[in-house]
């Protein structure tokens, strides 16, 4: 963190705010206090501007283009792309504006690997992101650079006509928190994809790409480009010259993660999920929750009676419409039942904010009260069934034959946390 500019007055100004990282990373980056400012409609954006109440402003939706009249001053990247989202108010009390997407796709395309040089590039959506999107990948040399809307000329109807795009962008919300599990578009249909961009970062991962990670495509969300326009923007905000090293740029994208990535807990019933759970969302600062509680609460029964009453099916549906729920959520500790990864479906309900870490134990020291599945069948046989979805389903794996303190230190450690 950079030091001695705690007189500057920062901040992120935009309609709805209530999920944003920007405090977070900010914070990161420099003392200098960062609020946000919510702001109904676009007579209170230029009151707040006249006003000069602030020294800088990072701008996010809907007021990119709004704020573009109170400028004295727009920098190149900002004309071309025809968006704002970052200001600096100079000593004269005028007001410069920058784009710091630029930097920030730019940089999300390189770490991403991404050859854009002479491929044809579908960008979905028209709006101030897209534009970011088509004027780096222009620069960066692509051969084509088509815009997929809902209603002009590249449509969703006729998508199809395009089956041959090397890369495709989504810079849609669609498939955005709250709206888990949407997808602008059918990757199968394109069967020379060498790259597949999300600028969505919550959830961590969207639809879109899970599934290019099925078809092996190279895919990245938009959390790099969050990161790296915001370092950008520090830069900016600073106004002394001072600049920082990309390495930044990875840091902040690791401390988001650590802030808000849910930590996803899977493994035989008894092996210790919820007192391992419970500690390890002390270490981190998450709340915890037990998806079995969750579930009795939601359903208002306990889980044998609907196992007795309903059977195992009924069972395992009420299980993924809680975790449907509780997934779709930020920086939780998930203690799950130890059937979950019965159902395939929970495999992207569990992974799409979450890392899963998989508890082992020694059969022979698993309790098996209150149980109604290991009750009635041998642990050895469930242990059987479940070993490679347990191995599917995790990212890591670790040991509770040990004192729960030690397994999380171990987890601690596996994870950089």
């Amino acid at each position: 963190m950079i030091t001695g500019y705690k007189s500057l007055s920062c901040g992120l100004l935009g309609q709805h705010l209530g999920h944003s990282y920007s405090v977070q990373i900010h914070r990161a980056l420099a003392d200098y206090p960062y609020r946000l400012i919510e702001l109904e409609d676009e007579n209170a954006v230029g009151a707040f501007l006249e006003s000069r109440n602030f020294d800088a402003l990072n701008v996010t939706i809907p007021y990119k283009r709004t704020v573009l009249p109170y400028l004295t001053r727009i920098s190149e990247e900002a004309r071309r792309i025809g968006a704002v989202n970052t200001i600096r108010k100079e000593k004269n009390g005028e007001l410069s504006g920058y784009n710091t997407d630029y930097y920030g796709f730019s940089y999300l395309v390189r770490r991403t690997g991404l050859q854009i040089r002479g491929a044809k590039v579908l960008i979905l959506g028209s709006g101030g992101a897209s534009l970011t999107a088509q004027t780096v990948c222009r620069d960066m040399g692509a051969s084509r650079v088509l815009v997929i809307s809902r209603s002009g000329p590249d449509n969703y109807q006729t998508i199809s006509r395009h089956a041959d795009a090397d890369v495709i962008i989504n810079a849609t919300p669609v498939g955005m928190y709250p709206s888990n599990g949407d997808i602008p578009v059918d990757l199968s249909l394109f069967p020379n994809l060498c790259g597949v961009l999300d600028m969505i970062y919550n959830p961590f991962r969207t639809k879109l790409l899970f599934e290019a990670e099925k078809h092996s495509i190279p895919c990245s969300n938009g959390l790099p480009m969050l990161a790296a326009q915001a370092k950008q923007a520090c830069e900016i905000f600073l106004s002394d010259g001072t600049a920082l090293p990309d390495e930044v740029n990875e840091d902040i994208i690791r401390q988001v993660d650590n802030m808000t990535r849910n930590l996803i807990l899977i493994g035989m019933p008894g092996c210790g999920k919820t007192t391992v759970g419970k500690r390890l969302a002390e270490a981190t600062g998450r709340t915890f929750v037990d998806a079995d509680l969750e579930l009795e609460k939601t359903f208002g029964r306990s889980i044998p009676s609907i196992f007795q009453t309903d059977g195992k099916d009924a069972f395992r549906r009420m299980e993924t419409e809680v975790l449907r729920d509780l997934c779709k959520r930020s920086a939780l500790v998930i203690a799950t039942g130890g059937g979950a990864v019965e159902t395939p479906e929970n495999y992207e309900l569990l992974r799409q904010n979450g890392k899963v870490i998989w508890l082992t134990r020694d059969l022979s020291a698993l309790p098996l009260d209150g149980r109604p599945i290991s009750q009635s069948t041998p642990v050895e046989e469930i242990f059987r069934r479940r070993k490679s979805l347990y191995e599917f389903f995790s990212d890591y794996t670790v040991s509770n034959d040990c004192p729960p303190e030690r397994t999380v230190q171990t987890i601690l450690e596996d994870l950089r946390i």
